[in-house]
C-alpha cells in the first residue's frame, strides 16, 4: 500500500493547530467565542487540515517545487542585466528586492484580476462580482466565527455598541448610525456581489458553445450551486430577523451552516482550490521579471533569441525529475529539446513527418 504522504500530513496538522490556536488566543481565552458558532468553527478546522493537505501535495510536484523555490531565492535577488552579471551572483541581500514586484503582482492579479480582464469585459466584472463578494464575506465571518471581533452594547446605553478586536476596545457607534448600518449590513451587500457574479456565471456557462462543450458538472456546477446555496441562505436568516420578526430563523441557520461548512470542505478538492494555487503566480512574476534581465538562452538550430537561460535550464531539471528524456544526438554533441526555439521545434516535426512519409 502507499503510505500517506508524510509532508503533507504535518503541512495539514500544523494549519489546523495554528487555526486553532488563533481562536484561542483571539477570541481571548474562549471567553469572546460564541458557542452558536461552534459549527462553523469546526468546520474551518477541517477545512485547514484540507487545505494543508493539499496544497503541500500541489507544492512538492517538481513544476510547483521549482517556480515557489525560485520565488523565494529570487525575491532577495536583483534583477539586472547582463553587464552586471557579476552581481547576480553575489550573496542574497538582506533588503528584499522582490518587494515592489510581490506588491504589484498582488494587486494585478489577485486585487484587479487583469488576467481575467485579458480574457474579456463580461468574464472580468463576473470575476470581480465573485471573487470581491466572497473575500469580503470571509473577511467578516471569519474574525467573527473565531471570536476575534466582537460587539458589546454599552452598560448604560443600549443604543451604543462596542468594537473590541482581540479584546481590545477599538471603536464604538451609535446604532442609528450610518456607519452601523453598514456594519450590519456588510454580509448582505457581498451577497449581492455574489449573486450579480452568479447570475453572470449561470447565464455564460448556460449560452456560451465553449464553456458548455468543456465544463463538467462536478467542477464548474457544483461550487456555483454551493455559492449560491450559501448566499442564498444568509439572505434567508436577513428577511426572517428583519421582516418576518424570526419566523423559520433557527431552521434557516442550520441550512445555511451546513452550506457554508459543505463549501469550506468542497475547496479543497474542487475548482474554487485555483484561490490557493494563484500564490504560485506570485513567484512567477518575480521569475519572469528577473529571468528577462539576466542571461538569455538562444536555439541550437537557428541562434536566435527565444527565453531566458533560467528558464530553460529549470525546465532541463523538471523534465529530469519527471522522468522525460528529451536529449538527443546533434552534430555537435548532445542537444536538449528544450535548446531548441518554439518555431524550429515545429520545422523538426514537419521536417521528420516528412521523412516518416519518404519525402
Amino acid at each position: 500500500m502507499k503510505l500517506p504522504n508524510r509532508g503533507a500530513l504535518i503541512a495539514g496538522v500544523v494549519l489546523t493547530v495554528a487555526t486553532a490556536a488563533g481562536i484561542a488566543v483571539g477570541s481571548t481565552g474562549m471567553r469572546h467565542f460564541d458557542p452558536a458558532l461552534t459549527g462553523y468553527a469546526i468546520g474551518a478546522l477541517m477545512a485547514a487540515f484540507a487545505v494543508g493537505w493539499r496544497f503541500a501535495v500541489w507544492a512538492q510536484r517538481p513544476p510547483s517545487r521549482m517556480y515557489f523555490r525560485r520565488g523565494i531565492e529570487l525575491f532577495f535577488r536583483r534583477a539586472c542585466g547582463p553587464q552586471h552579471a557579476e552581481k547576480r551572483t553575489a550573496p542574497a541581500m538582506a533588503v528584499p528586492h522582490g518587494a515592489g514586484t510581490l506588491g504589484y503582482a498582488l494587486a494585478r492579479n489577485f486585487v484587479a484580476q487583469d488576467f481575467i480582464r485579458r480574457r474579456g469585459g463580461y468574464r472580468w466584472i463576473m470575476h470581480l462580482c465573485l471573487s470581491g463578494g466572497c473575500t469580503l464575506a470571509f473577511a467578516i465571518t471569519f474574525p467573527l466565527v473565531f471570536g476575534w471581533i466582537h460587539f458589546e452594547s454599552f452598560a448604560d446605553n443600549a443604543e451604543m455598541y462596542r468594537v473590541a478586536a482581540f479584546g481590545v476596545n477599538v471603536d464604538s457607534f451609535s446604532v442609528h448610525s450610518f456607519k452601523a448600518f453598514m456594519m450590519f449590513n456588510l454580509l448582505n451587500i457581498s451577497a449581492i456581489l455574489v449573486l450579480a457574479g452568479l447570475a453572470m456565471a449561470g447565464w455564460r456557462r448556460f449560452t456560451d458553445p465553449g464553456e458548455r462543450a468543456t465544463q463538467s458538472f462536478a467542477e464548474d456546477i457544483v461550487p456555483l450551486l454551493l455559492i449560491l446555496a450559501v448566499t442564498a441562505t444568509g439572505l434567508a436568516l436577513t428577511v426572517s430577523y428583519k421582516f418576518l420578526a424570526g419566523h423559520g430563523h433557527g431552521i434557516w441557520a442550520v441550512v445555511h451552516m451546513v452550506s457554508v461548512v459543505a463549501l469550506l470542505l468542497y475547496i479543497p478538492f474542487g475548482k474554487l482550490f485555483h484561490m490557493f494555487q494563484r500564490t504560485c503566480s506570485l513567484c512567477v512574476s518575480r521569475y519572469k521579471k528577473v529571468g528577462a534581465a539576466g542571461p538569455r538562452a538562444h536555439c541550437r538550430r537557428c541562434g536566435g533569441d527565444f527565453a531566458s537561460q533560467m528558464h530553460v535550464d529549470d525546465l532541463k531539471t523538471v523534465l529530469d525529475e519527471l522522468g522525460f528524456n528529451y536529449r538527443f544526438a546533434g552534430a555537435q554533441g548532445e542537444v536538449h529539446y528544450q535548446d531548441i526555439c518554439p518555431a524550429c521545434r515545429r520545422g523538426l516535426l514537419a521536417l521528420n513527418q516528412g521523412r516518416s512519409i519518404g519525402r
